[in-house]
């Protein structure tokens, strides 16, 4: 069964700093990737980023470009997501996605059950 557990939520002041890590169980997707996706309190899901598990190729949203980085450890099937400079307009729910696909366009076939980040002004 493949599982996808987020973990690091939680509240943080604005210009602060979270790390998001994403780990998988129960198959490994080497030639596809993982994404993140937020959603805010009466918005729709925004896709913010991915990363090719081969070869670490990075994709970000501009939303997020320049202030989130995403990294992965194949050894631990695990993603991270480095957000810094954070500010209110990024409090969401945060949902990580694996896809066997490398296409940046595809669909994701599992999805996490979230994890909380609030930023306080």
């Amino acid at each position: 069964q493949v599982q996808l557990v987020e973990s690091g939520g939680g509240l943080v002041q604005a210009g602060g700093s979270l790390r998001l890590a994403c780990a998988v169980s129960g198959r490994t997707f080497n030639n596809g990737r993982m994404g993140w996706s937020r959603q805010a309190p009466g918005k729709e899901r925004e896709f913010i980023a991915a990363i090719r598990w081969s070869g670490g190729n990075t994709y970000y949203a501009d939303s997020v470009k320049g202030r989130f980085i995403l990294s992965r450890d194949i050894a631990k099937n695990t993603v991270y997501l480095q957000m810094n400079s954070l500010n209110p307009e990024d409090t969401a729910d945060y949902y990580c996605a694996a896809s066997d696909l490398a296409g940046w366009r595809t669909k994701y076939d599992y999805w996490g059950q979230g994890t909380q980040v609030a930023v306080s002004s």
